[in-house]
């Protein structure tokens, strides 16, 4: 018989099964070499159990360690496994939840819907309380629902009720921890790690029946329990603030009221409130139905002040010796600027004639201060320097380093970027064209008024036992200055009688500004924009003092959108005016005990001169 192989046959088999067997050999070496580390840790991943058990988060106090205003509580959290019994089963789980839960509407129909799928693990409640998870236990013992358990959950809680309805005490300034334990807001965000510590990490090989193998545990980390906090805040005081924020924004039909007191020695924020508030224990609802009430207006909110920051232009008229507190400027209703194109009005289109400088404070002339600002120099561009460069020191367009989730830095529009025209130099000298939130109004006063120091604001006291370090003021005016703004501001509320009638305080000093601001509507005429009708932000920042010309408390207040019943020219009054609300706030601050302590100044302001 003839052969039937061929030697091109042969040679065409050679070859392929070399092709293949380097193909198998490559691809081998690609999983042993090049894949050895990812295909290791994959099956390390199949075949290990890591567990991490979260420490308890530490609590948080007020500033006398006494009062707890956040701490963590132990609930339950009601877990299934529907997946190992039948659809009927399910079903009649479902049901006797719902019996036991009391659930009723969308939250039974939930429940419903996670027991009767076929899922291996489902969460179906969380936070159960001790009553209601000794029902499911007894449920579970006599066999009337089956493939579910109990499992520890920590829930934080906010114990002390708000100055508000449905609140809790200083709900914005504390935040709140969502539930996979994470600080949101506030000082729950801004001390996540102090607070919340090291989980403990477990690890544990396992075999193919996910069963742990004996003696393969090893604990990787021992955890670390999260530490207290002590606030600066006291809570008595917070909650009377709160109340009387509550008062004003009632009465004054307001979008929103802020307060806030600081020691402006060392910054301490001793109270710190707005409504509308919220509740800490329901975050959840207020996430779902309005998450705005999250924000802290006091120091996420910049606005428009408009006349308590002629103090700033203040500060730069008497640092450059253009003016002194008893210069005599003719008040005229009217200034044109820019060549005729622009103009500015006092708030009564009126003039006063000629007046001194601290009484154009007092009575807070727009031209006036106008004047004052395009008098730091003959040339536009050097004055709007000059001004500008006093908002920066006092800390204006920066976060003033408070500790606190989301604080926003306002806008401030930098003259070197984008040349100012007169009309924006005039504008600015009394606080509009400019967005700073009340927290910096509160802290640039607190300079004006402690012998020339910025100093930080801050809400946490102490960590641990380990009290705060407070940072070193920085000088940003004279000591001398200093005295002279104290006595502008005392000024303002002693000369002006409806300032005095509603502000001044018996037996104490007290002085401050007032601004009423207009607000802009953008989307107005068709988004040409307008001004809203009506409707301004009132703010007054002031101190209080036991001593002549020593300030123990400033307090800064903002009324948002705030609607006058008496709405003429040159006179917009509400049922409870910014100043009055600073007179309440003062009331109850120096009432409040341990509050008025001695503070000495950092330097003695009538001899220093920086």
């Amino acid at each position: 018989m003839g052969r039937t192989d061929s030697r091109r046959r042969a040679l065409f088999l050679l070859v392929a099964f070399a092709v293949i067997g380097t193909a198998l050999f490559a691809r081998l070496a690609y999983w042993q070499v090049a894949q050895r580390d990812r295909l290791s840790d994959e099956a390390f991943q199949q075949t290990t159990m890591r567990e991490e058990t979260p420490s308890r988060r530490g609590d948080i106090y007020d500033r006398t360690g006494v009062v707890v205003l956040a701490t963590t509580i132990e609930r339950q959290r009601l877990i299934a496994t529907p997946a190992q019994i039948g659809a009927s089963r399910r079903a009649q789980l479902a049901d006797a939840l719902v019996d036991i839960l009391d659930l009723n509407g969308d939250e039974a129909d939930q429940l419903i819907a996670r027991a009767t799928s076929d899922r291996k693990y489902v969460v179906l409640a969380r936070a159960l309380d001790t009553a209601t998870a000794a029902r499911i236990r007894a449920a579970i013992a006599d066999k009337t629902i089956q493939a579910v358990a109990l499992e520890p959950e920590p829930v934080r809680v906010y114990p002390q009720p708000g100055g508000g309805p449905n609140t809790t005490l200083a709900a914005k300034l504390l935040g709140f921890v969502n539930r996979e334990g994470t600080g949101q807001y506030g000082v729950e965000q801004y001390y996540q790690e102090q607070l919340a510590g090291r989980p403990r990490i477990v690890q544990a090989r396992r075999d193919v029946a996910a069963r742990t193998i004996p003696d393969s545990t090893v604990v990787r980390d021992t955890g670390l329990p999260g530490e207290d906090l002590r606030l600066t805040i006291d809570a008595g005081l917070q909650l009377a603030v709160e109340q009387e924020v509550l008062a004003a924004w009632g009465a004054d039909r307001a979008t929103s009221v802020s307060a806030v007191v600081i020691n402006p020695y060392n910054g301490e924020i001793l109270a710190e409130a707005t409504y509308p508030s919220y509740d800490g224990n329901d975050y959840a609802t207020i996430a779902a139905t309005d998450p705005s009430r999250f924000i802290d207006p006091v120091i996420s909110a910049a606005y428009e002040p408009g006349s308590v920051f002629k103090m700033l232009t203040a500060v730069a008229g008497l640092e450059s010796k253009d003016v002194t507190i008893k210069t005599k400027i003719k008040d005229v209703g009217t200034l044109k600027l820019d060549g005729g194109r622009a103009r500015i009005d006092n708030a009564d289109r009126k003039g006063k004639g000629w007046m001194t400088f601290e009484d154009a404070m007092a009575w807070s002339r727009n031209v006036v201060f106008a004047k004052v600002a395009l008098g730091l120099d003959k040339n536009v561009k050097v004055a709007s320097t000059i001004l500008h460069e006093t908002w920066s020191r006092f800390g204006f367009g920066k976060l003033t380093g408070v500790d606190l989730g989301a604080e926003a830095k306002g806008i401030v529009r930098d003259p070197a970027t984008r040349t100012w025209r007169e009309i924006d130099l005039a504008n600015g000298a009394f606080g509009q064209g400019i967005a700073v939130t009340p927290l910096q109004l509160a802290t640039a006063y607190s300079t004006m008024v402690n012998g020339g120091y910025r100093v930080t604001p801050h809400v946490v006291k102490a960590v641990g036992s380990v009290d705060r370090p407070v940072a070193a003021g920085e000088p940003v005016i004279s000591g001398s200055l200093s005295q002279t703004l104290i006595g502008m501001m005392n000024h303002v509320v002693t000369t002006v009688p409806f300032y005095a009638d509603r502000t001044l305080i018996k037996g104490y000093e007290v002085g401050g500004k007032t601004g009423t601001a207009q607000i802009w509507n953008p989307q107005a005429n068709g988004g040409r924009g307008a001004w809203k009708v009506n409707i301004f932000n009132y703010s007054f920042i002031g101190y209080v003092a036991r001593q002549a010309a020593r300030p123990d408390l400033v307090i800064a207040v903002r009324i948002e959108e705030g609607k006058p019943t008496v709405a003429k020219v040159g006179r917009l009054e509400m049922p409870v005016m910014s100043f009055e609300l600073f007179s309440r706030i003062a009331h109850d601050a120096i009432t409040t005990p341990d509050i008025l302590l001695d503070r000495p100044l950092p330097i003695d302001p009538t001899t220093a001169d920086r």
